[in-house]
């Protein structure tokens, strides 16, 4: 028997790392994102030989561990471990045999959320092998708590809520509370976004961590400059929401520029020469705004190129060397199935 789960990347257009605390925890915070057809994968197969198996093919990782009700936080395989950990803790109450393997579309470090989009994946399987019971809210508050409260990994809410509702998506947190607010876009408008929205992989990742680290001592020390940047990324997620909701899908490169001149006010490490230089070259190319996708300093940017300027955008990118993902938007959120 095979327990299979996959759970989607999403992109966020507006309000990244208002969802971070200690800011959302003292103004609220608000993020429009959307789900794309990439995604984090989870494929549990049951044993019965005492044995914990984890495998990540995509990051050549193999390893395996003697049945027991905690395997140890070691900095190897801690995401799949972690998730392991809490279901047993929560839910088994005893050690459970079987290997656990996960596979993600795009590279950690990426900006597009893969490592909580994986959790999610995760826990996803073991809702369907278990039978646990949770609904969308449950499981993406469970690999929140799994990777900042067990883990103690730095980041924020919308990454989880993305996987697990799919689709597009303006969401509100404060304190502990998020609300998910699902979006009804015509599709001429989503088609429209989806063909004037390039991805750039830029070829380097980077640990998002350390850049979430730093923006929340910004507002943890209340620095002027990075506090009203982040009320200007709310304010922007407000005004692309209206945007999309009326058609007026060209405001969105505008929007995107100015959410990125304020991101880069949040943290001095979200941006370098690199970044910029790409940056630089789009716009020149016809490209009306974009920003980098997730915490910022490498992985995916996103560029809005209205009419056709996209050939332009892609023809003066791609000799840099980084390459550029297709994708479609997606409205489902974390599935699973079995094959048996």
């Amino acid at each position: 028997m095979l327990i299979r789960a996959k759970a989607p990347l999403r992109i966020g257009f507006a309000g990244g790392g208002t969802d971070v605390s200690p800011y959302c925890d003292l103004y609220g915070g608000t993020i429009l994102n959307a789900c794309i057809s990439m995604y984090a994968y989870a494929t549990i197969e049951p044993r019965d030989d005492g044995k914990i198996e984890l495998e990540c093919p995509d990051r050549n990782k193999h390893k395996i561990y003697n049945s027991a009700e905690m395997l140890e936080i070691d900095g190897d395989f801690d995401l799949l471990k972690g998730v392991y950990n809490r279901i047993v803790k929560d839910y088994i109450k005893k050690p459970l045999s079987f290997k656990l393997t996960t596979y993600v579309d795009a590279p950690a470090g990426s900006g597009l959320g893969s490592s909580s989009t994986l959790v999610v994946a995760i826990v996803k399987a073991f809702q369907e092998w278990l039978n646990l019971p949770l609904g969308e809210y449950d499981l993406a508050q469970l690999a929140y708590s799994v990777e900042r409260e067990d883990l103690n990994m730095a980041g924020g809410k919308q990454d989880q809520y993305a996987a697990a509702f799919g689709g597009f998506n303006f969401m509100e947190f404060k304190g502990d509370k998020v609300l998910v607010n699902p979006l009804r876009i015509k599709q001429e408008y989503l088609n429209e976004l989806e063909y004037n929205v390039l991805l750039y992989y830029t070829g380097t990742s980077r640990l998002s961590a350390e850049i979430i680290k730093h923006q929340a001592e910004n507002a943890r020390k209340k620095d002027e400059k990075a506090i009203e940047a982040m009320h200007l990324l709310k304010k922007y997620s407000f005004e692309m929401k209206e945007a999309l909701l009326t058609g007026q899908i060209d405001k969105m490169g505008d929007l995107l520029r100015l959410g990125w001149e304020n991101k880069k006010k949040t943290s001095s490490v979200i941006s370098n020469p690199v970044i910029d230089n790409i940056y630089e070259i789009a716009i020149k190319a016809g490209a009306t705004g974009g920003k980098i996708s997730g915490a910022g300093g490498g992985g995916f940017f996103m560029f809005y190129c209205p009419n056709t300027s996209r050939y332009k955008v892609i023809e003066e990118l791609s000799k840099l060397g980084g390459e550029f993902r297709r994708f479609r938007f997606t409205n489902l959120g974390a599935e699973s199935w079995i094959i048996k």
